[in-house]
């Protein structure tokens, strides 16, 4: 069952402070993009982004995303992801970059930001880490290395304790948690017959299970290989210091100045994403508001179910998922 988004308020006086989430690949809604440059809130930083992304797409041999998703008839879901390899990621991330700068115009640069797995590209982009053209290279980089993960992942409406336990009773050793979203929503990956097995038990006793429409597994140790494949890629973009604060689900932590940044991207292969450990501590930069730089809303739901026990909880909101947000 799908939480919906509460209500918007209008914007307030102090919403100074603020810290932008990017979400992973399991809640990307190209049609709340669509929506929101029509609407005209985002449609300069949607142009913006994309113009970059298209010199890459076309750079490795892709179709140019803009004139797709602002022209007569844009792209569905559907169509994205049976496009070439990379497109959907392309889409993503752009969708990403596109709303944290225009949340910058309205409500300025955030106080920290926080990458949850493949977030982390667009996190650390918004951070001036990467630059737009390199951070969308970094992303087709990923797509082209998770099309040779085999696998998949389902979401699980339970704590990760509780997935624990249906791993063992469906017989699943191969399979993992590979994100704890809050206390009611894990992912986990495997082989997909492990993971039908795991659904199967799952309704059983009362757990709704989901398999994402992601074609490839992720967060998993067997997938080695392919985070070095895709560490290599990352090192042959300049990085530059971040000029906000960067969390990481996958480390755990705030990146530090030493860390070799990327092995921590590859990392997402491999290891799994705690949400609510970087939540609470983004949380302590005593931000006005929390907001989701993605399409949808899952994340924003997460944030607000860890940040409740908080005695002074600020607002989480997802934009695109709120058709009368203020930019």
């Amino acid at each position: 069952m799908r939480t919906r988004p509460s209500p918007t308020p209008q914007p307030w006086p102090s919403w100074r402070r603020t810290v932008h989430l990017f979400p992973g690949q399991g809640d990307f809604s190209v049609g709340s993009l669509i929506r929101a440059a029509q609407a005209g809130g985002m449609l300069a930083a949607v142009r913006e982004v994309f113009e970059q992304i298209d010199e890459v797409a076309v750079e490795r041999g892709l179709r140019p995303l803009s004139p797709w998703l602002l022209g007569q008839r844009p792209p569905s879901g559907r169509e994205l992801a049976q496009a070439a390899t990379g497109t959907a990621q392309l889409a993503l991330f752009g969708a990403s970059v596109a709303v944290h700068q225009a949340l910058c115009a309205s409500y300025g640069v955030p106080s920290a930001v926080v990458g949850v797995s493949f977030g982390e590209i667009a996190a650390l982009t918004a951070a001036k880490v990467l630059t737009v053209g390199d951070g969308a290279r970094v992303a087709h980089d990923l797509a082209v290395v998770l099309a040779s993960c085999p696998g998949g992942l389902s979401l699980l409406g339970c704590s990760e304790q509780s997935a624990r336990r249906l791993l063992e009773g469906a017989g699943a050793p191969d399979a993992v948690v590979a994100v704890v979203n809050d206390d009611r929503s894990v992912v986990v990956a495997g082989p997909v017959q492990a993971l039908a097995r795991i659904e199967k038990v799952a309704g059983d006793v009362g757990v709704s299970a989901v398999r994402l429409r992601l074609p490839f597994s992720s967060h998993h140790l067997a997938l080695a290989d392919q985070a070095e494949v895709f560490a290599t890629s990352v090192r042959a973009y300049p990085l530059a210091e971040a000029r906000v604060p960067v969390y990481s689900a996958v480390a755990g932590r705030r990146y530090r100045p030493d860390d070799d940044l990327p092995r921590r991207l590859a990392d997402c292969l491999v290891r799994p994403a705690v949400v609510p450990t970087v939540l609470r501590q983004a949380a302590l930069h005593r931000p006005d508001v929390f907001f989701e730089a993605g399409t949808g809303h899952a994340l924003t739901v997460s944030a607000r179910r860890v940040l409740a026990a908080s005695p002074v909880a600020p607002p989480v909101h997802a934009p695109l998922a709120e058709p009368d947000f203020p930019w």
